[in-house]
């Protein structure tokens, strides 16, 4: 026990296992990438078979949307059958006052029928199954994304193939990422590359989710009644809406890295927790204005990326301040035990 206790005091400071040259860090950033892009490659080509099932669940918000605009509008899409009946029930009347050939029919009669049809279309517009169908018929109809050119729905089915195979293929590809990171580090530094793989992983998938079911519908909902409200018609393309939302997929879940990302640099002593809290104020205006750059110009896509972002960056600080103080209490117990 002596010569452990006598051991453990002298054992000089740790170093790198290798000296690495810049060509030997640019020699494993090539091996790195060209790893990581095969697995892209492999989850691309995946993907390609399921392409037409992705493309129905990354169009899923804008059909929800479409066929929540078009209940609100059933009236609207009512309105000229009213006007036609309208017209047909007082012609009727006109002709049976005017017309001699006209058989007899009690003009009551008609004003009756004319009554039952106006209360049957309050009615069904009242009834939620008719107005399920209306919109169905409507969001069908006018709101189908459109393709523009020959190539274009080729291209948005390459793109979505891409990003899915992406996030399938994230746990090789980060995995491929920090292992370039981790060999420049010292040997214990390597272990917070290896629980920063998984991570990477979930949080990847989970901002591009995020935006997906809960951001992205938002936005849409914000565009679509921005333009019905200056007078414009939404006829969105399907190359436009594909490349929004893959775009904003890889944004969020890139920015979901946040807090790997400041847990990593802070355990391999790049930058400390006092650092990291007294920049507060500047990671607030930078992830606003990260946030500005990246969304779309709306204030509501700009919001949901950047409050979260800002609380990931929170979520870093805490998880790297709880490995500090378990690291403290270990040496404080170390220490403890080598006194005794």
């Amino acid at each position: 026990m002596g010569k452990e206790k006598e051991k453990k005091k002298k054992e000089p400071p740790e170093t790198l296992d290798t000296t690495m040259s810049l060509g030997d860090h640019l020699e494993e950033l090539r091996t790195r990438l060209i790893l990581a892009i095969l697995g892209l490659l492999v989850g691309t080509v995946i993907c390609l078979f399921f392409g037409k099932h992705i493309i129905a669940f990354i169009q899923g918000p804008f059909d929800r949307i479409m066929k929540g605009y078009a209940k609100e509008k059933v009236g609207e899409f009512q309105a000229p059958w009213t006007y036609l009946s309208d017209a047909f029930f007082n012609n009727m009347l006109g002709a049976i006052d005017s017309d001699p050939n006209a058989p007899e029919i009690d003009p009551n009669v008609v004003t009756y029928a004319q009554k039952i049809y106006a209360d049957t279309v309050t009615s069904l517009s009242e009834d939620p199954d008719y107005v399920a169908a209306v919109a169905e018929v409507h969001s069908s109809a006018s709101g189908k994304l459109v393709v523009l050119a020959p190539a274009d729905a080729f291209t948005g089915f390459m793109k979505i193939s891409l990003i899915s195979g992406l996030i399938i293929s994230s746990p090789w590809v980060f995995y491929h990422l920090w292992m370039f990171v981790a060999a420049g580090l010292y040997t214990s530094e390597r272990r917070y590359v290896r629980i920063a793989v998984p991570f990477s992983t979930v949080l990847f998938v989970i901002g591009a989710l995020f935006f997906l079911l809960l951001v992205a519908p938002l936005s849409l909902k914000f565009f679509l009644g921005f333009g019905h409200y200056i007078g414009l018609s939404s006829n969105w393309t399907f190359q436009g809406y594909i490349s929004f939302v893959t775009m904003l997929m890889l944004v969020f879940g890139l920015g979901f890295q946040t807090p790997v990302a400041i847990f990593v640099i802070n355990r391999t002593g790049l930058v400390s927790i006092a650092a990291l809290k007294s920049s507060r104020k500047y990671v607030i205006v930078g992830m606003f204005a990260l946030a500005a750059i990246a969304t779309p110009p709306d204030v509501i896509s700009q919001i949901t990326l950047a409050v979260p972002l800002y609380a990931l960056f929170e979520l870093g600080i805490l998880l790297s301040w709880l490995a500090e103080r378990k690291k403290k209490e270990q040496e404080a117990a170390d220490s403890g035990s080598d006194s005794d």
